[in-house]
C-alpha cells in the first residue's frame, strides 16, 4: 500500500474519531454551553437572565435554591435540585438568576448548560469538569424522557451511582414540567404490562428520587401575576396609571388563557414598547 493511501486512511480515521477536546479556558466566561460532534464547551458572553428580585411568587423555592447554591459555592456539600411544575413560572430563570447573583461573590462558580438530547455525552463532559479548579452548576432545562429514551440511565449514574459518582465540584440542576421526569401514561403502561409491575415502575421513578431537592412551581394567583408586572415596571421605569395597567394586564392574561411569569413578562414587553421604553 503506497504512502498516499495510508495518508487517506489516517485522515478518514481522524474524521471518524476526532481528537479529544482540549482543556477549556474556563476563565474566558462565567457560563458555557456543551455541544457534541465534536465535543466542545462554548463560552457565553452574555447570559439571558433577569434579576433575582424580579422573580415574584416563588420565594420559598428561591430561598432554598439560593442557600443550596451558596453552600456549594463555598465548597460545602450541596444537593442536586429538580425544579418541576407549571410552565412559565420561572424555573429556568431562577437557576440563571441565582448564578448571576452569586457569581460576583464567587467568581469561580460557573454555569454549564447541557441539552437534554446530549445527555448521553454527560460522562465525557464530567471528565472535563472534574479536574478543573472551578465549581460548576450543570444545568439542563426542560428535562424529560419518553418511553424509548435510554438517556435516563446515564443520568442516574451521574446523580448518585457509578464507581466515580458525581464530581465534588459539580452540582446538577434540572427543570421539568413532570415531577418524575416521565409521562404518566408511560409509568402506567409499565405498571400494566411488566412481569413485575412494581419493579418496572420503581426503575423509572427512581431517577427523580436521586435529586436531593424537589422544588415545586405552581400556577400563580392574579395578585402574584400583577405584582410581577409592577416589579417589571418599577425596575425599568415604565409609568402607567395603576387602574389602566391592571385592566390591560388582566385582559392580556384572559386572551392567553393562563397566568404565569412568562405571560407577565410578555405583557410587559408589549407595554414597554407601546410606551417607548427600551429594554
Amino acid at each position: 500500500m503506497d504512502e498516499t493511501a495510508l495518508t487517506r486512511i489516517a485522515q478518514a480515521l481522524e474524521r471518524m474519531a476526532p481528537a479529544p477536546l482540549a482543556a477549556p479556558d474556563f476563565a474566558a466566561a462565567s457560563a458555557f454551553v456543551w455541544h457534541v460532534d465534536p465535543d466542545r464547551l462554548e463560552p457565553v458572553a452574555q447570559v439571558n437572565r433577569v434579576d433575582l428580585d424580579l422573580l415574584v411568587g416563588i420565594n420559598r423555592s428561591r430561598d432554598t435554591l439560593v442557600d443550596n447554591t451558596r453552600r456549594f459555592a463555598q465548597a460545602f456539600k450541596a444537593n442536586n435540585a429538580l425544579l418541576w411544575g407549571a410552565r412559565g413560572m420561572g424555573k429556568s430563570s431562577l437557576v440563571k438568576a441565582i448564578h448571576g447573583t452569586l457569581h460576583p461573590e464567587f467568581p469561580d462558580l460557573k454555569l454549564v448548560e447541557l441539552q437534554r438530547e446530549d445527555m448521553g455525552s454527560v460522562a465525557r463532559l464530567l471528565n472535563h469538569l472534574r479536574s478543573a479548579p472551578y465549581r460548576f452548576i450543570l444545568f439542563c432545562d426542560d428535562l424529560s424522557f419518553s418511553h424509548d429514551d435510554q438517556h435516563y440511565k446515564s443520568l442516574k449514574a451521574v446523580l448518585d451511582g457509578g464507581i466515580e459518582g458525581r464530581p465534588e465540584n459539580v452540582v446538577f440542576y434540572a427543570t421539568s414540567n413532570r415531577r418524575h421526569l416521565m409521562p404518566r401514561d408511560m409509568i402506567e403502561n409499565e405498571r400494566s404490562s411488566a412481569i413485575n409491575p412494581s419493579e418496572a415502575v420503581e426503575e423509572k421513578v427512581s431517577l427523580s428520587d436521586r435529586f436531593g431537592l424537589w422544588l415545586g412551581f405552581h400556577p400563580c394567583t392574579q395578585d402574584e401575576y400583577l405584582a410581577m408586572i409592577d416589579g417589571y415596571c418599577a425596575a425599568h421605569g415604565v409609568r402607567v396609571d395603576s387602574d389602566t395597567l391592571r385592566a390591560e394586564a388582566i385582559e392580556w392574561q384572559a386572551t392567553r388563557g393562563s397566568r404565569s411569569g412568562r405571560v407577565a413578562w410578555q405583557f410587559f414587553v408589549d407595554l414597554a414598547g407601546r410606551n417607548g421604553v427600551h429594554l
